[in-house]
């Protein structure tokens, strides 16, 4: 089969691959119809080359059509239309009946210390052969796998695997009081989406910042405030604050993460890191902070006293500076993790099944074959031609 793998820095390529097979009696083989490329797969193009292999297979957005269940499945069948969540979780252990798929206790990387593996991201996470190809091996068929309807197209169900149960929580994480008011930091698939999510649910105020012109345009669209961050420069906390009654936004939501503008120190940083040699790139970045922290110190300094962060985009750094003593005093609340897809589902399902208030199927700036995903990535990193959201179509 056909599959995006990682060669090094800035270096994908469509390669023939062998065909996944089942390995487990509870496995199901996906065949992808649509698969995401997503701003957690730059963090790989750009800086966490040091924890990937040459040939590791990216992705974690994908939905497709099941083609062969293993023996000890008996929920999911042959011809079901299916999305997988990015993260791979059990169903069935202590975390997962919490809520907290994302720290599944029978797939979590405890030789790295961290929780559960995702598709496509990383020794970090797994090493699990993610899903910008044209077959996917899905473990825990009757558990992972969410069965969507025949019908509408791919665009109304293929964020389920990422985009929109991660805005979802980002909201929900912000915890927006009523008649309250959220800033959203980037407005790029992420923040977008938390935008939309947020109106939805009756926020009366929400604001969003970014520096590329055709986000906020997207944005303003949907009838947010939209600033400008290039234009406002330092002045932006004040203007946001002369729309939030003085005092600065109930929440906020960094949508931005480790790849935040600005930090030029911290840029250098992350630049030599690639010149190092992979073991010891990799034991610096585990204990190094190697964020550039500009949206979220943005963040801290924005939201008003006794107010809340939440935390959707990305960050790696091990020993990132913080400033606990304006957290402390400013008595903000911080929310942060990965989402946890299953927990968010029952929610997010029935707004795609009975119309489309979040607007998904427009969501995808862009539609490419799989074939040009090197072209793909180049283009969404330096947010060319408008990229918002690529799909790719194996």
């Amino acid at each position: 089969m056909k599959a995006v793998t990682w060669q090094g820095k800035r270096d994908v390529r469509v390669e023939n691959v062998p065909d996944p097979t089942l390995k487990d009696p509870d496995d199901a083989i996906i065949r992808i119809t649509s698969s995401g490329l997503c701003g957690s797969d730059l963090h790989l193009y750009e800086v966490l080359g040091p924890f990937l292999d040459p040939g590791d297979i990216l992705g974690h957005e994908p939905m497709g059509i099941v083609e062969e269940v293993g023996a000890g499945a008996s929920k999911l069948k042959v011809g079901d239309r299916v999305v997988i969540p990015f993260n791979v979780s059990c169903g069935t252990c202590y975390m997962c009946g919490q809520g907290l798929h994302s720290q599944c206790e029978t797939t979590q990387v405890r030789e790295q210390g961290t929780g559960a593996s995702l598709f496509g991201y990383t020794k970090l996470y797994g090493q699990v052969p993610g899903g910008q190809a044209e077959y996917l091996r899905v473990p825990f068929a009757d558990q992972l796998p969410i069965v969507v309807p025949e019908g509408p197209p791919d665009d109304r169900f293929v964020f389920l695997s990422d985009v929109l149960p991660t805005a979802w929580q980002a909201v929900a994480y912000a915890d927006v009081p009523k008649g309250g008011s959220l800033v959203v930091l980037g407005l790029g698939p992420i923040g977008d989406m938390a935008t939309r999510i947020a109106q939805h649910q009756g926020v009366e105020k929400v604001i969003g910042i970014d520096l590329v012109p055709e986000r906020l345009a997207r944005a303003r669209a949907h009838g947010v405030q939209a600033f400008d961050l290039e234009e406002l420069g330092d002045d932006v906390t004040q203007v946001v604050r002369d729309h939030t009654q003085g005092r600065g936004p109930d929440s906020v939501i960094d949508a931005v993460g480790m790849e935040a503008h600005g930090s030029a120190v911290t840029k250098v940083a992350q630049q030599v890191v690639g010149f190092l040699p992979d073991s010891i790139a990799a034991s610096f970045m585990r204990k190094a902070g190697v964020d550039r922290l500009n949206a979220l110190m943005l963040a801290i300094d924005m939201v008003r006293r006794g107010g809340t962060i939440s935390l959707s985009g990305v960050y790696g750094g091990m020993a990132d500076p913080m400033p606990m003593l304006t957290m402390f005093d400013k008595q903000i609340q911080l929310r942060m993790g990965q989402a946890n897809v299953h927990r968010w589902v029952p929610d997010i399902l029935p707004l795609l099944t009975d119309g489309d208030p979040l607007g998904t199927e427009t969501f995808a700036t862009h539609h490419m074959p799989l074939t040009e995903a090197p072209a793909a990535y180049e283009m969404f990193q330096h947010k060319r031609d408008g990229a918002v959201k690529i799909l790719f179509r194996p």
